[in-house]
């Protein structure tokens, strides 16, 4: 399935130069207009709700093209087996990295508890695994789609890839049907990509004019805990390009900016997602297969900066409330921030969903997640760049232990890196 390798330009600016200046103008606008710029966030909604219109879609089809693509049998079980024990891995160090930040910076210690009945929050156990596993079997694939649950799609359209290239040779035509319409999926969000400067400055304009700066300064440490969490992530898949790729991580950081740039303005994954694949196709030597399949499972399951979060927060909650935390409280918060991270949609403050079922896991008070919000989309923008560089970096990993990668243009210097 050929991907559309335009670098798109509009008045001789590419296209992460288009949203960069977006962002900057959104924060000008929002600084000028200040509370009369939450209009503007109808830009970066309507932006948002035509990505997840075709997004479904997107992930069904392009991870069937992604297993037909592979030849042979073994091919997909080292990379399905290694990918996802990937994800998990580094979700669950990210998750620990929260924790062991929040334990030993305290960023809550200080902070006066919202008004309220704390005692109101009753605790729930945490998720049973049995459970977690049951849902991702879905009961019918419309109503999955039709209600994003893009881990039961992934789980049905991995059924749907291994049964094609099981009966390979009486699937040609669905297969080809298949190529078609992901390949027609591309283009549409292509189309939608392109409206992404226009839904940044919107995003933008509206963020820093209802909410200043001020909501930052009232939980300052909490939020430069969070960045540099991310920041240390972020230098993680460099050491694990370099440790299990055998590749400098210097082409990867490069070359992954405009990707970057992409996730930090929109704070969403799945919006993300097919400038990513794009890269790592165009310019980083990512084998088309590798890519088709590995990007779009990452987008569902690997959230290493939500993990972060949720694991800093927790921390931040239980110190704040004075709660004192039990070795068995902190293995349950293992569990429930990596389910959380891996169940959090690819969307703008997702994770916020999943908070109450982390805090509640270890009797925390829930209340309290209303002083994130002001925060919470700032923060988003960061640990979705890290989610998204993430990913990249597993499926590039996966995709050299494949032996798939095309490393002299992994190393080459491409115009617009």
């Amino acid at each position: 399935m050929a991907q559309a390798t335009t670098n798109w330009k509009c008045c001789g600016l590419t296209m992460w130069q288009q949203v960069l200046l977006g962002l900057i103008g959104g924060i000008i606008a929002g600084f000028l207009l200040e509370e009369s710029a939450a209009g503007l966030a109808i830009l970066g909604t309507i932006f948002i709700k035509l990505i997840k219109m075709v997004v479904a879609p997107l992930i069904f089809f392009a991870l069937i093209a992604g297993i037909t693509s592979l030849t042979e049998a073994h091919h997909f079980k080292g990379m399905a087996l290694k990918g996802t024990a990937a994800y998990l891995v580094t979700a669950l160090l990210a998750v620990c990295m929260g924790l062991g930040l929040g334990a030993l910076f305290q960023p809550g210690l200080n902070v006066p508890p919202p008004p309220g009945d704390p005692s109101a929050a009753a605790a729930a156990p945490p998720p049973h695994l049995v459970d977690f596993l049951m849902g991702l079997i879905p009961g019918n694939i419309v109503h999955a789609m039709a209600d994003d649950m893009y881990l039961q799609i992934v789980v049905f359209a991995i059924f749907t890839g291994i049964v094609m290239n099981n009966i390979r040779g009486k699937t040609d035509l669905v297969k080809e049907l298949n190529q078609q319409l992901a390949h027609i999926i591309f283009k549409m969000i292509e189309w939608i990509v392109r409206l992404a400067p226009i839904a940044v400055f919107g995003f933008m304009a509206a963020m820093v004019g209802t909410t200043g700066i001020e909501v930052i300064t009232s939980l300052t440490e909490l939020v430069v805990l969070v960045i540099a969490a991310c920041a240390l992530q972020y230098l993680a898949f460099g050491l694990l390009i370099f440790l299990f790729a055998k590749l400098s991580p210097m082409p990867f950081y490069r070359k992954i900016f405009s990707t970057q740039v992409m996730a930090f303005s929109t704070s969403s994954s799945k919006a993300t997602l097919t400038t990513a694949m794009r890269n790592l196709q165009d310019k980083m030597g990512v084998s088309q297969s590798g890519s088709n399949f590995m990007m779009p499972l990452g987008a569902c399951i690997n959230m290493d900066g939500t993990a972060i979060y949720l694991g800093i927060c927790a921390m931040f909650f239980a110190q704040m409330y004075g709660i004192e935390l039990e070795v068995a409280d902190y293995f349950t918060l293992m569990l429930t921030c990596t389910l959380g991270s891996i169940g959090a949609a690819g969307v703008p403050s997702g994770s916020i969903i999943f908070m109450g079922m982390v805090l509640a896991s270890v009797g925390i008070p829930m209340e309290g997640i209303g002083i994130l919000l002001g925060v919470d989309r700032i923060l988003d923008m960061f640990r979705t760049t890290v989610n998204i560089t993430g990913d990249s970096a597993i499926t590039l990993i996966i995709d050299r232990s494949e032996g798939q990668l095309d490393e002299t243009l992994y190393y080459a210097d491409i115009e617009g890196d």
